[in-house]
């Protein structure tokens, strides 16, 4: 996935710069705005959710996916294009599937192409510059704090921590490193070999928790009930044969399909990810349970995107709904508690009735941390 990181640097606010969110090809020089962005092509695209199951048996981690719990396990739907309905399906189909154990969290995928190649193997290495599978984790669903994995057909790995998305000045940690990883690719066809047409190539992943617990802030393994956000990511090159090997095609740019479609070209939209609530029953025994804070963040987001708009045009934050051009049916009905210009920055509370009589509130700040706050 490719990163862009164009800081944009505003007028004095209250004794420093505003120092924007970095920008990202869907929202740069030309583009209709932040604001827009979200309203016409992320906040449309509603994210995915799947039901994890125990996997009831130790996996052996090989590829193959031919344990029964793998047979059990439900596919996602099928990957589309990052930007979703906007652009073509994708030529290959991926999906993939998920299973927990008390001491990792499973994912494989089956990546169907004709011609199956990888050239990177140094670990770390920036992997998406081959063909690649990524895996996207945020556990407690505030859009900061979250992990990256990408891995190629040659099975060769690239982890990453993120205290925030690049779009908000955040850095993404290189060293950081998952102890205990398991990973395998299997080949169904030749690895490298433009002389014959393959089927495809599967991946077989399995994270620690205890791994994931850094971070998380929120029990690890999960418990049954719980919902982690997570994103799966396919970058795929169109190539041609010369010499006897594989070529990226000069000039095209890479295909991202993705399960939970972001509406932009940027994987780091962590809100758009999609949910993977945990269970203990066997697969199919309990449904998906839609997030009921939805709503709620979606207000929130809405705020967020339009004080980027805003700081981009005034070189400071707006200090009220007004300022911002925007109205309570805007947010879906609900009505922002307060919006806050503080000293770093911003930060917007709202509220949300719930059935039962009670209310629930949720907070969002300049740098996206987006998260429930208790009521008195």
């Amino acid at each position: 996935m490719k990163y862009w990181r164009i800081q944009l640097i505003g007028v004095a606010l209250l004794g420093g710069p505003v120092v924007l969110p970095a920008a990202t090809e869907a929202t740069g020089a030309g583009a209709p705005g932040y604001l827009s962005d979200w309203r016409k092509r992320m906040r449309p695209q509603v994210p995915r959710g799947y039901v994890c199951s125990p996997a009831g048996e130790p996996l052996v981690i090989d590829g193959k996916l031919d344990e029964a719990a793998w047979a059990a396990a439900p596919w996602t739907s099928q990957f589309v294009d990052i930007e979703g309905d906007a652009k073509p399906k994708p030529r290959f189909r991926t999906r993939a599937k998920m299973l927990w154990d008390d001491t990792y969290f499973y994912v494989a995928a089956e990546l169907e192409e004709p011609h199956v190649w990888g050239t990177i193997t140094q670990h770390d290495a920036v992997i998406f510059q081959d063909p690649d599978f990524e895996v996207f984790i945020d556990p407690n669903g505030d859009s900061h704090e979250y992990y990256e994995f990408e891995m190629n057909a040659l099975n060769t790995g690239w982890d990453l921590f993120l205290p925030k998305p690049y779009k908000d000045g955040g850095p993404a940690l290189n060293e950081w490193e998952i102890p205990g990883l398991k990973t395998a690719v299997h080949v169904r066809g030749t690895l490298n070999d433009p002389s014959d047409v393959d089927e495809a190539w599967t991946v077989e992943i399995a994270i620690p928790w205890k791994v994931l617990g850094e971070h998380a802030h929120r029990p690890s393994p999960p418990q049954p009930g719980d919902q982690w956000r997570v994103g799966f990511s396919r970058v795929q090159w169109q190539t041609e044969i010369k010499d006897g090997k594989y070529v990226k095609i000069p000039g095209v740019p890479e295909n991202n399909w993705i399960w939970s479609p972001q509406g932009v070209v940027d994987m780091h939209r962590p809100e758009r990810w999609g949910y993977v609530q945990f269970t203990r029953t066997a697969p199919g025994t309990v449904p998906f349970v839609p997030d009921v804070s939805a709503p709620a963040r979606d207000a929130l987001q809405e705020v967020y995107y339009a004080q980027k708009d805003f700081a981009k045009a005034n070189g400071r934050w707006a200090g009220s709904l007004d300022e911002l051009g925007l109205s309570v049916k805007a947010l879906g009905g609900l009505s922002p508690r307060a919006l806050t210009v503080t000293a770093d920055g911003w930060h917007c509370t709202v509220d949300m009735a719930m059935p039962g009589g009670t209310t629930r509130r949720w907070s969002i700040r300049h740098d996206s941390l987006i998260r429930e706050i208790s009521t008195p």
